[in-house]
């Protein structure tokens, strides 16, 4: 590589990659930050955007962190850059959650087996509703070896798992219904105008189940304070449950690379993802959500795949609000 500092287009165009990562309740809990000629970039936790009553310990904060590394780590392969990643640092600040070495160049097209950055702009949640169409075991086998290389698991669940999970779901949204502080956060998030540059909008909600299959999340409580007209989900939802063996801030973030590479996999096969966070919310339904035979392990987040629309954009902060490149001094 004849010049290894990072551009100014360079940085502009791996913050956008970003940018562009999913976050529970839209926070985008992160922002970056580089030195002026040097060849790494700094991601840091924006304490700011947590969410202290629904995530008192940081783990969503973590995990939503983790895809926007991801992200990154695709970015800094698109440019021909070859990322080497410390995630916490040796370091007296807390908030500073990675730190990626973009110095080397790549030596081959990328760091992934498929070609996945252009699905870092298509991703969408879609919480709508899915055909009742199974998605290729060939497919589910590549997104399980995906959340492995990441150092998680992904397992794809059955008939009686997908209705444990799905009622464990039901109960994590009824006792958030009933948490006055839980519901007052949320609506700290809900954005009913447009433009925003965060939050969830209203356009975005997406319908209820009709025949109360699918548990999908209420963000403005139940009954909904908004009314969005119901429509009929799968009969049965594919799930499946990402989880890791320990459950250390290292594991959250491990975790949310996981969760976006299976996510941008997905993309490319053109499939749809709703995450399904509830039951994560809470201590005892978080805890009931692993399956035992499947052996100790903690689980990091409920993914819904199937086959529809993409669902709408959630809106996105501007480069400039998330990027702070520092002047001439700081080590390369």
């Amino acid at each position: 590589m004849n010049d290894p500092s990072l551009t100014p287009q360079e940085l502009q165009s791996l913050a956008a990659a970003g940018i562009a990562a999913p976050s529970l309740l839209n926070t985008q809990p992160w922002r970056f930050r580089a030195f002026s000629g040097a060849r790494t970039l700094r991601v840091y936790a924006d304490p700011r955007r947590a969410l202290p009553v629904t995530d008192p310990e940081g783990r969503a904060l973590h995990l939503s962190v983790g895809t926007a590394v991801f992200n990154l780590r695709v970015a800094a392969g698109h440019l021909g850059r070859e990322p080497s990643v410390r995630l916490l640092p040796e370091t007296d600040d807390p908030c500073l959650l990675a730190e990626l070495d973009l110095s080397r160049a790549a030596t081959h097209p990328g760091p992934f087996e498929v070609d996945v950055y252009d699905a870092i702009s298509q991703r969408h949640s879609s919480r709508l509703p899915y055909a009742d169409r199974e998605v290729p075991e060939a497919v589910l086998g590549e997104l399980m070896a995906a959340a492995r290389e990441e150092g998680a698991v992904l397992s794809v669940l059955r008939e009686e798992g997908v209705r444990r999970v799905m009622d464990l779901t039901k109960e994590a949204e009824r006792r958030t219904a009933d948490d006055p502080a839980r519901q007052a956060e949320t609506r700290e998030w809900m954005r009913p105008w447009e433009p925003a540059s965060d939050g969830i909008l209203l356009t975005t909600l997406g319908p209820p189940d009709s025949e109360a299959h699918v548990p999908m999340r209420s963000y403005t409580g139940l009954p909904p304070a908004v009314s969005v007209p119901s429509e009929p989900f799968e009969t049965l939802p594919r799930l499946a449950l990402l989880s890791t063996l320990a459950d250390h801030p290292a594991d959250w973030l491990h975790a949310g690379q996981a969760l976006e590479r299976v996510w941008l996999l997905a993309t490319v096969h053109g499939i749809r993802i709703s995450v399904m966070h509830q039951a994560l919310e809470w201590p005892q339904t978080r805890w009931e959500l692993r399956d035992p035979n499947e052996g100790p392990g903690f689980a990091q987040t409920v993914l819904r795949l199937g086959y529809g629309p993409a669902g709408p954009a959630a809106p996105r902060r501007s480069v400039a609000e998330v990027l702070e490149v520092v002047g001439d001094g700081a080590p390369a």
